[in-house]
């Protein structure tokens, strides 16, 4: 196998064969999740469950479906990816341009140490997933309108009121309305994050959707896809759990305000938490690896 050396990163050539099967098989395993979320944007329809993927977080399907093969692989006879501003020509193959990594420094190395924090800190259980009904409580404008409150208004306040709020994720408390706001343990600002982020919370193991898309286009896409579909997994249990009547969508409600409910739910948090911790490791490790790409002199 041929190889070139870029930027102090050696990289070896794929041929053009070789290169486009793993696009390829790629692209189908995406297009099980792009193609039916195409199809209902073209129908004006809205799935209040699988579009939260597409929705909050910025990787749109056609990105999602591209394959990349990260530092340390380059293509030959790929104008395609030549085209894309962040790869480069050298010697007749493509790769991604290593120079580009130092701009992304601070932002990567935020979100290693993030991610590493995260590893190491005990798992918290007992949220029960109350944060989506933080969200609905005492207010009467849904979030999602499609779907009605399975206990009714009335009842959603009384299961708040009647629990203790301990949600540990910045970015699900933000949702909070006003009057569940002050019914946290502790308010949370993005100041906070890297102090209190835990393995047990299923929104920090859909953010790990995040962490690896922001990798992009400096590692393999296939972590992309493997923490999608571990977040598309967690969203249903998340919805499930929440105060919405989810079985017009097919799904079977978890009623955390019951004792089974509560069971369910932990016996779901561990299991996510069991799948997550090798993908957060594959992560930090690639983080690592993308981060000693020496800067440009």
């Amino acid at each position: 196998m041929r190889h070139l050396r870029l930027a102090g990163v050696t990289a070896s050539i794929l041929s053009r064969s070789a290169w486009s099967e793993r696009a390829e098989a790629h692209r189908r395993r995406a297009e099980h999740w792009t193609l039916p979320h195409l199809a209902r944007r073209a129908r004006g329809d809205k799935h209040p469950v699988d579009d939260f993927l597409w929705e909050y977080y910025d990787l749109g399907p056609g990105r999602l479906a591209r394959w990349h093969p990260g530092l340390g692989v380059a293509l030959a006879d790929a104008p395609e990816y030549a085209a894309l501003g962040s790869y480069v020509v050298h010697h007749g193959a493509v790769s991604v341009d290593p120079a580009r990594v130092h701009r992304r420094r601070p932002g990567l190395e935020w979100t290693r140490e993030l991610l590493l924090r995260t590893a190491e800190r005990p798992m918290h259980r007992g949220c029960f997933g109350l944060h989506e009904w933080a969200m609905v409580y005492r207010d009467r404008d849904l979030r999602h309108p499609q779907l009605k409150l399975r206990l009714g208004s009335a009842g959603t306040d009384q299961v708040v009121e009647s629990h203790r709020l301990s949600c540990t994720h910045v970015d699900a408390f933000r949702f909070f309305t006003v009057a569940a706001t002050p019914r946290n343990d502790r308010p949370l600002g993005r100041a906070d994050q890297l102090a209190i982020e835990q393995p047990g919370c299923l929104h920090a193991t859909m953010d790990l959707y995040k962490a690896a898309y922001r990798l992009l286009p400096f590692v393999d896409a296939t972590i992309v896809l493997d923490t999608f579909e571990l977040a598309l997994d967690v969203r249903r249990v998340d919805m499930r759990a929440s105060p919405y009547d989810v079985r017009p969508l097919d799904l079977e409600p978890i009623a955390i305000e019951t004792a089974d409910g509560k069971a369910e739910y932990l016996d779901h948090q561990d299991r996510f938490a069991r799948r997550a911790a090798p993908l957060r490791q594959r992560l930090i490790d690639l983080h690592d690896q993308v981060l000693s790409v020496d800067a440009p002199r």
